[in-house]
């Protein structure tokens, strides 16, 4: 006696060893025994074989038509044996009741199980959308063979251009497209990515670096929106002065200017003027809105994303030729550089000029600041007066010595369009504490502090930079900056560019006024803001960090520098000569920090934004 019995799924033949009542100790072809549950057991024959039965049963299974086996079996709830009598007669044999039952399975769309054995035809609109759904899977699975030979031979599908950026960024894994690159990627044993990149999906790095920040942190658009009107005050002031701003060339965003006038009592009138966009952007307003999603505007090398959009940077911006509103805040100072007494306005001044440091600076450098005698040149006086007054502010702060060790550089990072569309890059150090730098910096000190320090007088809450213990925060609680050397400091000269300003600036005309602050002590949404501004403030400087990263890697490429100088900083990490790129060197042999090391270019991943380099010579 042979059974043909169900078993994980599967269906099996054996023949029958020993019998008892609950179950069956069989014997499959290959002489392997097992005991089977007399209840798997769907039927029981003695011929043919076990050798032949399965083969003939499979070969009969091929031949059924699935559609003619389903129109047999009627509505109810059947047996395979009387579906196997329906369909090939009475009386049919054991491989025609086994061929029904591996059809049946085959075909779980039209025929639904209902107990061992035992099985129901599916309706007729559940085997419509059945049928309509494999073959869908079908054309689908043609598809992705279509998009996988492409990638392999290095070729980009047509149908994933429209959506290359998504697929780059924020693939949908579920996504035909992806499942496509994602099986190439295998077959060629690298990385998804890598595998895009390789096909020529990703022509420019950068691009492609900026598009993905844009993604994740700007998903409405690049550029803030501008909307509503911008009602300013018209009752402002006309300040008596002839105010100037110092600033990079590529600054649009003019935050803060400067003022020196003469008293009549011998001692100097110093005004430093900051733009204010809070006297036009009320709270609530779409404008208002935009600085408390957006936080800060966006520098990266050769580009910035503004936090305002440009026709509200427009109305505001301190740019000469025109009286622009302005928060000021007024000091008298002594020939000696006393600060005697300070007072805050809200105003329209008058800004005659917009210094730039390419062209100011070749007459006020370290060389000629402060000499009576050099050539003269426009605002000497005054940048003269306020960069020795810059000098007594730093020396009162306790920070007049340069701090130890080599000078600290900055770098500017210029990039270039050519006619041909060719970006080239220019990175240009520049040493940190030249005077310009020194009497702007020192001013902006000055007036954050101060203001800092009349809202916590005033009891006008404020957000506060605090440092101590070495560490910098935002927070509500007025405290000290141990690291400028000031009792309070309130971020308050930038709020074109950056939330914090902007919101402070809010509390300080009202101080100034004598209004109701909009922020009180306490209040949940100041205390949102600086999460929300911290968090974007350091997601901004690391994308900054990764471009300006690139764009080094980027110039030792376009200079063709095979061989380049650095500094060791520490066990394998260094520091190359004339920019802000830090590289770990596999093999370097411990040298003292400060060596000068000459290393080879040899391979960059520009995905990773890595260099291998190795040691030329000491």
């Amino acid at each position: 006696m042979h059974v043909f019995y169900e078993e994980e799924g599967g269906f099996k033949v054996a023949t029958v060893k020993e019998s008892q009542t609950a179950s069956l100790m069989v014997e499959d072809v290959r002489g392997k025994r097992s005991k089977v549950k007399a209840a798997n057991v769907l039927l029981r024959f003695e011929r043919p074989g076990l050798d032949t039965i399965m083969v003939e049963a499979e070969q009969l299974a091929a031949d059924i038509d699935i559609d003619l086996l389903w129109e047999s079996c009627g509505e109810h709830e059947f047996g395979f044996e009387e579906l196997a009598a329906e369909y090939f007669g009475a009386n049919p044999n054991a491989q025609s009741q086994i061929a029904v039952v591996l059809r049946i399975v085959a075909f779980p769309m039209y025929f639904y199980k209902k107990g061992r054995g035992r099985y129901k035809a599916a309706p007729a609109e559940n085997v419509k959308a059945a049928l309509a759904g494999l073959e869908r899977k079908q054309r689908e699975a043609a598809q992705m063979a279509e998009w996988q030979a492409e990638l392999v031979a290095g070729k980009i599908p047509e149908a994933f251009m429209p959506q290359l950026n998504k697929l780059l960024h924020r693939p949908d894994k579920n996504s035909l497209e992806y499942k496509a690159i994602a099986a190439a990627a295998d077959a060629q044993h690298i990385a998804p990515l890598r595998l895009l990149q390789n096909v020529g999906a990703i022509p420019d790095v950068a691009e492609y670096f900026l598009q993905g920040f844009l993604m994740e942190t700007f998903p409405k658009g690049r550029e803030a929106q501008m909307a509503g009107e911008i009602v300013m005050p018209d009752d402002l002031p006309l300040a008596d002065v002839q105010a100037f701003s110092i600033d990079d060339v590529t600054t649009t965003e003019i935050d803060d200017a400067l003022s020196l006038k003469k008293l009549p009592n011998g001692n100097w009138q110093v005004g430093i003027h900051i733009a204010a966009p809070a006297l036009g952007i009320l709270p609530g307003t779409p404008l208002d809105k935009e600085v408390f999603d957006r936080l800060s505007t966006v520098y990266f090398p050769g580009d910035k994303i503004t936090m305002l959009p440009d026709e509200a940077v427009d109305v505001f911006t301190l740019k000469e030729g025109s009286a622009r509103p302005a928060l000021s805040m007024y000091l008298e100072v002594s020939p000696g550089y006393d600060i005697l007494s300070h007072r805050s306005k809200v105003e329209r001044v008058p800004v005659v000029a917009n210094l730039r440091h390419d062209q100011i600076e070749a007459h006020f450098n370290e060389e000629t600041a402060g000499q009576q005698d050099g050539p003269d040149f426009p605002w000497k006086t005054e940048l003269t007066f306020l960069w020795r007054m810059a000098g007594e502010m730093e020396g009162r702060r306790g920070r007049s010595d340069p701090p130890p060790g080599p000078p600290r550089v900055d770098y500017s990072f210029y990039v270039d369009v050519l006619e041909s569309g060719e970006k080239r890059v220019r990175i240009l150090p520049r040493k940190r504490g030249s005077p310009m730098d020194k009497l702007v910096a020192e001013m902006m000190i000055l007036v954050n502090s101060q203001w800092g320090k009349d809202l916590k007088e005033a009891e006008v809450a404020a957000i506060y930079r605090v440092q101590n213990n070495g560490r910098v925060r935002m927070t509500t609680q007025p405290g000290p900056h141990v690291g400028l050397g000031v009792e309070f400091y309130a971020w308050s000269s930038s709020p074109l560019r950056r939330a914090v300003d902007f919101i402070n600036q809010q509390q300080l005309i009202a101080m100034i006024n004598g209004s109701t602050p909009r922020f009180q002590r306490n209040d949940a949404e100041l205390f949102a803001a600086i999460g929300a501004f911290d968090e974007a403030y350091a997601a901004y400087a690391d994308f900054q960090d990764k471009m300006e990263r690139y764009w080094c890697l980027r110039y030792l490429e376009q200079e063709n520098k095979n061989e380049f100088s650095a500094m060791v900083i520490k066990e394998n990490l260094v520091r190359v000569d004339g920019m802000p790129l830090m590289l770990r060197v596999s093999g370097l042999p411990e040298l003292p920090a400060g060596t000068s090391v000459a290393l080879q270019r040899l391979k960059t991943d520009w995905l990773e934004l890595g260099l291998d380099c190795r040691l030329a010579t000491i």
